[in-house]
């Protein structure tokens, strides 16, 4: 059944009728008249009619008590984030951690409670201390009734609380050490047992910039990847072992360069986690001359990117070397395909380098140019002065006369060595294609499962700068050596 509204002499009466079907037709049936609708409404009996006829009806009612505003509030909270993280943060640990080193000091406040507040935030949410304020009322969490805003500020500043000049043994030239690093020494601690050990770890970099006044002890006027010159910023690294449980961070000034920090780090790790035989596995955004140096001094081994288009050496030597590639098909787990490699070793005074190629992106590279060059020749054809600001055609371009321009073949052989190639240099004596796997290995995990970005309204960040670092206890402990 169902109200009907019908006009009839130009006004508009209000039914009640009852549909019932006859086979395949419906019928209609008229089971009650309740007279002109705008008297109803005005009188107020049709108001009246459906509030009696609500009773037996929930929704209605639910829907009329708001309306009028007398319904009663009723608090909804969601349990299961709290419950699931508070068995984790006991499993990992760090409550227990956190506990015992704030139990040195009376805060006057559960510390912990406010530490497992903003880090339950940031996973569920994300955002600022402030922001979780808000966050919290919608979630039941123990332990955390008293806990207010200026306690997690002060919760902050204790993880970031310098230590005493005794126990800055091992910090980096670019900041003190902190609670924070006794904080994760006693987490790795924790977990570890007599046969764990920092096998492999990765590292990665990122940028945060800050609003306002803030940075005022970290903050510095760097390279900004997020075209914030203006604004001060700092720089996040974040250690990750090889079965992606964090190991710590490291927090730096904003002007630092990542070819600056690759030494002090594994200088840093082996120092606080105790990590034998290393190798450095590092690609050519974190090398320098100042570097390899300086692994070489420390008897490091490593396995380093190299910049082939613009290494001399590399490019006129090492690609020039005719012993032919030993072949090797890689099978992803994830994207269900086969990628074909290739590597080979060179040997040039006394340095072990790695020229390694994959099929596929040679394929690629090769047929992303000939589409080039074509659309170059077709541009050419109507006119080559649009053709001076486009960087991607002037590399294939040379002078011919004056102000005008042709394809330089001899730049197009060229480029076309470096398809689908990468060299590493490595002191290792790992065969060609286990030095080629441990490399990729690392740049996949960089390019998967390092953070992207980490950013707040209080502290925005950059994208991640994705320079990946490992480290391993031994270069023979590798399945495919």
């Amino acid at each position: 059944m169902y109200f009907r509204k019908k006009t009839s002499g130009g006004r508009a009466y209000l039914q009640i009728v009852h549909a019932r079907r006859e086979g395949t037709r419906i019928r209609q049936q008229v089971i009650a008249r309740l007279g002109r609708l705008d008297e109803l409404t005005a009188s107020g009996q049709l108001e009246r009619l459906l509030r009696s006829g609500a009773r037996f009806a929930a929704k209605a009612m639910v829907l009329a008590a708001v309306q009028e505003s007398t319904a009663s509030e009723i608090e909804v909270r969601r349990l299961g984030p709290g419950l699931v993280f508070e068995r984790s943060w006991a499993e990992t640990g760090c409550r227990a951690v956190i506990e015992a080193l704030a139990g040195r000091r009376k805060h006057g406040f559960a510390l912990e409670r406010a530490v497992f507040l903003t880090v339950l935030h940031r996973l569920m949410g994300g955002g600022s201390d402030l922001a979780a304020r808000r966050w919290r009322t919608h979630y039941e969490i123990a332990g955390i009734e008293g806990i207010e805003l200026h306690h997690v500020y002060r919760a902050m500043a204790w993880l970031g609380e310098e230590l005493p000049a005794e126990e800055q043994d091992g910090r980096t030239p670019f900041a003190p050490r902190c609670t924070k690093d006794v904080v994760e020494e006693q987490l790795f601690a924790v977990r570890r047992d007599l046969l764990s050990s920092l096998d492999l770890v990765f590292m990665d970099t990122t940028s945060l910039y800050f609003e306002g006044a803030g940075g005022q002890t970290l903050g510095e006027h760097g390279y900004s990847k997020d075209h914030r010159p203006d604004l001060k910023q700092m720089i996040l690294a974040v250690v990750i072992d090889g079965d992606g449980r964090p190991v710590c961070s490291e927090m730096w000034p904003g002007n630092t360069a990542d070819v600056t920090t690759l030494i002090a780090v594994v200088d840093r790790l082996r120092r606080r986690f105790a990590i034998g035989r290393v190798c450095v596995v590092a690609d050519r955004g974190m090398i320098s001359a100042e570097t390899i140096a300086a692994l070489e001094a420390r008897k490091l081994l490593y396995i380093l990117g190299t910049r082939e288009r613009t290494d001399k050496l590399v490019r006129e030597v090492v690609l020039a070397d005719q012993v032919p590639f030993v072949p090797l098909t890689v099978k992803s787990k994830t994207r269900r395909k086969e990628s074909d490699y290739g590597a080979k070793a060179v040997m040039l005074g006394g340095r072990r380098y790695i020229v390694c190629i994959n099929h596929q992106e040679a394929a690629k590279d090769a047929a992303d140019r000939a589409a080039l060059i074509a659309a170059l020749e077709r541009q050419l054809k109507r006119g080559d002065k649009t053709l001076v600001g486009n960087s991607g055609y002037r590399r294939f371009l040379k002078t011919v006369g004056e102000g005008h321009f042709a394809i330089d073949r001899a730049k197009v052989a060229e480029d076309a060595r470096f398809d689908g190639i990468f060299v590493l240099r490595t002191n290792t004596d790992l065969n060609p294609l286990a030095a080629m796997l441990r490399y990729k290995h690392c740049g996949r995990w960089s390019a998967s499962s390092a953070p992207k970005s980490i950013s707040s309204p209080r502290d925005p960040s950059s994208t991640s700068s994705m320079r990946p670092f490992a480290a391993t206890s031994s270069a023979r402990s590798w399945p495919w050596c």
